[in-house]
């Protein structure tokens, strides 16, 4: 476990940015998150890219990833990236540093572009993210990708997901996953995160609604949908998250599970640190200790 000393007062720049102008339906929240998050994506790693490779076409809104290329020669270890943003916002253009980083590091990144809610509810999304495993299975060669050593990685959202496609990885084709702050349980979603200040719009219940509001009752406790059921089928997993994030409680109950369940696991929780703090290199160094982290955890995981 990591632990980290900073100042107790944690300013969180992204909560700030919300709580100032609160979005009031989840295409303006994708609006006003997506160009903060864009913005972060300065002063990139010197890493190539092939972007917006087409998997599968949809209507209004295709399957496409984008392929972070390390330095030097393959086959390279691969990381499956699935970004974070409630089900409802993030591409993997608003998650590109995070990416390269771990294409720095020597692996080879496919950062997926799933389909997204309201537009695309549940199941899309999920569906999305197992067909671009199997794409990557088939075609991650190709471009110096070895398949023998696959990790799948998300954040938040794109954690949820990571979860539940590695829970239902019938090839065994994922040797370890990498969970960023991920949202496990949507029976606790709704009470994780109160209305903003000045306003009565609760972020949680925009992204529960948007995503599995068309049938809440029976998707709430799907595997697919909440991951922490299905927890003994998931593979090593190294799970990390801020202090400060509601959905740290997630992340401690999963860990008990797989302890009891004997699954090998670590875990890096991050004193006073808030929900997205691995994308904020600019405003906490923790971010890049986390990442740190999660590389060295590949390495010795994936070999």
């Amino acid at each position: 476990m990591s632990e980290h000393d900073v100042e107790s007062e944690t300013v969180d720049p992204l909560m700030a940015l919300v709580a100032d102008n609160p979005p009031q339906t989840p295409l303006e929240l994708r609006e006003m998150l997506d160009a903060f998050s864009l913005a972060l994506n300065v002063n990139l790693p010197d890493i190539e890219s092939i972007d917006d490779v087409l998997i599968e076409s949809f209507e209004g809104q295709d399957l496409t990833v984008d392929i972070h290329r390390p330095q030097g020669d393959g086959p390279f270890p691969i990381l499956v990236y699935l970004h974070g943003g409630g089900w409802i916002l993030g591409t993997p253009k608003t998650h590109r540093k995070l990416a390269f980083r771990f294409a720095e590091a020597g692996f080879i990144v496919f950062n997926v572009h799933y389909r997204l809610a309201p537009e695309h509810p549940f199941p899309a999304a999920y569906d999305d993210c197992v067909s671009a495993l199997k794409w990557v299975r088939d075609n991650a060669a190709t471009y110096g990708g070895d398949v023998g050593r696959i990790a799948v990685g998300g954040d938040s959202a794109g954690g949820n997901l990571t979860a539940a496609i590695a829970a239902s990885d019938d090839e065994d084709l994922i040797k370890c996953i990498l969970l960023l702050y991920p949202a496990l349980d949507f029976a606790n979603m709704d009470e994780s995160l109160g209305a903003l200040p000045g306003s009565d719009v609760n972020m949680m219940s925009l992204m529960v609604d948007s995503y599995i509001g068309h049938d809440i009752d029976g998707l709430i406790a799907d595997p697919r949908v909440s991951p922490i059921h299905s927890a003994t089928q998931l593979p090593p997993a190294h799970i990390m998250c801020g202090e400060a994030d509601a959905l740290i409680e997630d992340c401690r109950k999963l860990a008990g599970l797989l302890a009891d369940a004997g699954v090998a696991h670590e875990t890096a929780f991050y004193d006073n640190m808030p929900h997205g703090f691995a994308q904020l290199e600019d405003f906490f160094p923790e971010a890049r200790q986390s990442i740190d982290a999660m590389i060295g955890y590949l390495r010795k995981t994936l070999g």
